[in-house]
């Protein structure tokens, strides 16, 4: 699109439009050009400090740089009043046109990022919010960049008036939709189905010339139609409601290293090893069982489309309007964060994409992940919920012992939920789901609804369990439940860093990273940042203390010795430590004994 068609287009949607250019890719800048029909006399301007769906101050400003402002061609002072708000003094009467640029080097799915070979941003990292107007139509104008010709755009906002390729003008009703529609451009790989005449776009940044997209969309169809299901029931028998969106997009990153996503309200932005993807089956071969990695890939798709009903829709009071300068704070994340945790691996399973022994397996590794961790003892999940803003993206060496997750402790308080309430045979926990859901009219919620819907399905108060599962630190009943449903809960021992006590870096050495409350290693002395450098069985008949380069060694010079003399590294002194290793068995296995009851609830 010419620039002088692109003036004409801003000056015909009004209100507040923006435009985002890409002409210095190899210097990672989006340059963004906001103008502003009718701006007031002094105009505030404000640069979110947090995205909605990742509980940190991020203080995304800080990659803002060159503002300037001007009026029919006139200067106009900005002055920044803190550390993420602009004013501007200008004529109330005239059009006001900022333009600034934003550094885009984090590849992740929260912020943005340009290079080369990709472009990907979400607008809380863009585009300054126009104080007083926020309700206004907003408008986005992407220009195609004049020497990437093979690239495109994938995004859930509303087109205007676009290319082929899908660069161009979009529409967003107010500023919240607009930051809640990611972009993503570049020479990616695309393809689409449709679930009840919905159209669902998936594409795939970075993908190898092995990855198998056919696989993908099959397997991605086929969650979106169980989670539809789920909240829907079946299509045209009178299920709860149509679902909340007329499209949607997934957008997958597929990088060396990383893994993550981020839910949006008609999409959502993902990231995850590219050796993670399916990989297209050998000449004259069908398609093999799922990778490790592709089952997990599986379980975030599943994870971040099931968000887009528990928690961007049904979500916390507190979150009813987000206030993008500061911390929102609800104690409400075991539920949104934790149930949203519960189903995505247990709706693979009823959609026939994992098995029963994967599926535990899968339920295995979270019950270990809250039963190794002191910190559960500790902190509520509730509070836990509270604290996200400080603790559960700054973790550090204490993080174990202080802390538990609101993703994985609220995964298993969902979980004795429903082994409870279909225990008692009157109701599950899908159907206080969906009850949620339809009383809530898709909107925000609050912990007695939960309570309430809880009674009414089930005929008696659930005050007792919530009061020592999601506001007390009592371990769960997770044995006794499970058994109860047909499972064998084998309690094993342990590996051996559980056992010591140790959370280590194995790398050129043996760093301790992680000493865990109550353990043989706090009790003997180790810190964080310890260089565990040897070792010596205290019954060594040579005396001889032997190098360590990773934990698996200790069994080979200490054999089965219990008592063990270590030698550490702290601050370039050396410290001689007594270690008495006790064996411990908290690592939790779960295997079918009863199909029939397994069934009832897997199925």
């Amino acid at each position: 699109m010419k620039s002088a068609e692109r003036h004409q287009d801003r000056q015909a949607v009004g209100g507040i439009h923006y435009q985002v250019t890409l002409t210095e890719p190899q210097r990672h800048l989006y340059h963004i050009r906001l103008h502003i029909a009718k701006p007031a006399a002094t105009q505030v301007l404000r640069l979110p400090v947090w995205i909605p769906g990742s509980y940190l101050v991020r203080e995304f400003a800080k990659h803002v740089q060159g503002m300037v402002a001007q009026q029919k061609g006139r200067a106009c002072q900005v002055l920044q009043s803190d550390k993420t708000s602009w004013r501007v003094d200008c004529d109330p009467s005239q059009p006001l046109e900022l333009h600034y640029a934003v550094y885009a080097f984090d590849n992740s799915v929260r912020t943005a990022w340009l290079d080369a070979g990709r472009g990907f941003f979400n607008g809380t990292s863009l585009f300054l919010q126009t104080e007083g107007q926020l309700d206004q139509p907003h408008t986005i104008d992407i220009a195609a960049p004049d020497d990437l010709p093979t690239w495109q755009v994938a995004t859930g906002l509303s087109p205007v008036k676009i290319s082929r390729r899908g660069f161009g003008l979009y529409r967003a009703p107010d500023y919240d939709t607009l930051v809640d529609c990611p972009v993503e451009m570049g020479p990616f790989w695309s393809g689409e189905f449709s679930v009840r005449g919905v159209p669902h776009r998936f594409v795939v940044a970075g993908a190898a010339e092995s990855f198998d997209g056919e696989r993908l969309l099959r397997d991605t169809q086929t969650i979106c139609e169980q989670e539809m299901l789920f909240w829907h029931g079946k299509a045209g028998e009178g299920g709860v409601g149509m679902p909340p969106f007329s499209s949607y997009v997934f957008m997958l990153n597929a990088v060396h290293d990383g893994y993550g996503g981020l839910e949006h309200g008609n999409s959502t932005a993902l990231i995850c090893p590219r050796k993670d993807l399916p990989r297209k089956p050998a000449a004259g071969h069908k398609n093999t069982k799922a990778s490790e990695g592709y089952t997990t890939l599986l379980g975030l798709i599943s994870h971040e489309y099931f968000h887009t009903w528990n928690v961007k829709r049904l979500r916390p009071a507190e979150f009813a309007r987000y206030d993008y300068t500061q911390e929102n704070y609800t104690e409400l994340l075991w539920f949104f964060e934790g149930f949203t945790s519960y189903y995505d691996d247990l709706l693979l399973r009823r959609a026939g994409l994992i098995d029963d022994a994967t599926y535990l397996r899968l339920l295995g590794k979270t019950i270990n992940q809250v039963m190794q961790a002191p910190g559960r003892k500790v902190q509520s999940v509730a509070q836990a919920s509270f604290d996200a803003w400080i603790k559960y993206y700054r973790p550090d060496e204490n993080t174990a012992n202080a802390t538990i997750s609101y993703y994985t402790k609220g995964a298993l308080v969902a979980l004795c939920l429903d082994l409870t309430l279909r225990e008692e045979g009157k109701t599950t926990l899908d159907a206080v789901m969906r009850d949620l859901w339809e009383i809530c009219a898709g909107g925000p919620m609050t912990e007695q609804q939960v309570r309430d819907v809880l009674q009414q399905r089930a005929g008696r108060s659930f005050a007792k369990e919530l009061k020592n599962w999601v506001h007390g630190i009592r371990d769960l009943p997770l044995k006794v439940l499970l058994e109860r449903h047909g499972l064998t809960y084998h309690e094993e021992p342990d590996a051996l860093a559980q056992q010591l006590g140790l959370r280590v870096k194995e790398s050129n050495g043996l760093t301790v990273q992680q000493v865990l409350r109550g353990s043989p290693a706090e009790k003997a002395g180790f810190a964080a940042g310890d260089e565990w450098l040897a070792v010596r069985s205290s019954a060594s008949k040579t005396g001889d203390f032997w190098r360590l380069q990773t934990l698996d060694e200790l069994k080979l010079y200490c054999g089965e010795a219990r008592s063990l003399e270590v030698m550490v590294a702290r601050d370039r002194r050396m410290h001689t430590l007594h270690l008495r290793l006790l064996p411990s068995r908290s690592t939790v296995r779960l295997t079918v004994r009863d199909t029939v009851l397994v069934s009832q609830w897997l199925g």
